[in-house]
């Protein structure tokens, strides 16, 4: 009897394949994104002919070169076992809250959907998402991000995408982009008190057009300003993490000082409350059943 997907540590082509609700004749290959990890399956979705040439090779003025293939979309496959429907529809309100503040150039375009998941004889609910696939480097907020660093950044997206910036205007735009990103963020905070994930490895992408966009949409976390400090269903202080990321957001692609009077840096990044939450992510690192996917590790 096939293992509950929901518990397997990581999936290929054949198990997506099999799932019960994927078509039988389904044109496409699936293969497990580098991000899959705690929350959910990641899996890219590509075209069989591009696996191919990625397989095999091209010849190119007699050197062959093996070039990736890149994913027409990816899906995400939750591992949250919901009892009701209703639980499921909670799930989703928060994903739209963050839908609704973002708009579509900060974060991955999404469309989430409910099957019936045939395992072990019985019929439960799964939540599966089809999400865009981004293009771009990951964007980490304990990184350098200085001028300079940046531009190493646009330069690991391959000379076409370096050569459409010039005199340092891929730099200037990535700032534009943060401050409207920053802006966005704090109207959320503020209005819906919730924060998605900005803390884990690869949440963010920056594109070569300069847009910052948010790719990891499920864990999403309630903000409370009193001192009790949130922790995800792991146990990772995701809500004050994230907001550490953001200050470093601002602070560094923004080229200005953090503003003393505001209300949400004032709250989260009180010496004390940090150290306490230094030492609540430590705990959760050393937990033998969090493999490594956040600030400071490899990616799973």
């Amino acid at each position: 009897m096939p293992e509950d997907v929901r518990d397997r540590t990581h999936l290929d082509h054949a198990d997506v394949a099999g799932l019960n609700f994927i078509r039988s004749a389904c044109p496409y290959v699936f293969r497990r994104h580098y991000r899959a990890g705690l929350r959910s399956h990641i899996m890219e979705i590509l075209d069989p002919e591009a696996v191919e040439r990625e397989k095999k090779g091209l010849l190119l003025n007699g050197l062959r070169w093996y070039p990736r293939a890149r994913p027409n979309k990816v899906l995400r496959i939750f591992r949250t076992r919901f009892r009701s429907l209703e639980q499921v529809e909670e799930e989703l309100k928060r994903v739209k809250v963050i839908q609704r503040y973002l708009l579509p150039d900060a974060i991955a375009d999404s469309q989430e959907f409910i099957v019936t998941y045939t395992v072990e004889g019985r019929e439960e609910l799964l939540l599966c998402g089809l999400q865009e696939y981004v293009r771009g480097e990951i964007l980490e907020p304990w990184s350098p991000l200085g001028a300079a660093h940046l531009e190493l950044i646009l330069n690991r997206m391959g000379p076409e995408a370096a050569s459409v910036w010039t005199n340092g205007g891929w730099v200037h735009q990535v700032r534009h982009k943060a401050q409207a990103f920053v802006r966005r963020i704090k109207k959320m905070i503020l209005e819906a008190n919730v924060v998605p994930d900005l803390a884990g490895v690869g949440n963010l992408i920056l594109t070569a057009h300069g847009d910052i966009k948010l790719v990891d949409i499920n864990n999403i976390s309630k903000v409370s300003f009193h001192p009790f400090i949130y922790v995800d269903d792991r146990g990772y202080p995701v809500c004050d993490k994230s907001i550490q990321a953001l200050a470093l957001l601002e602070k560094k692609l923004m080229t200005r000082p953090l503003e003393g009077k505001d209300f949400i840096y004032k709250t989260f990044l009180a010496p004390q409350r940090m150290k306490e939450v230094e030492d609540m992510e430590r705990a959760f690192h050393l937990a033998p059943q969090n493999t490594p996917s956040y600030p400071g590790h490899p990616f799973s």
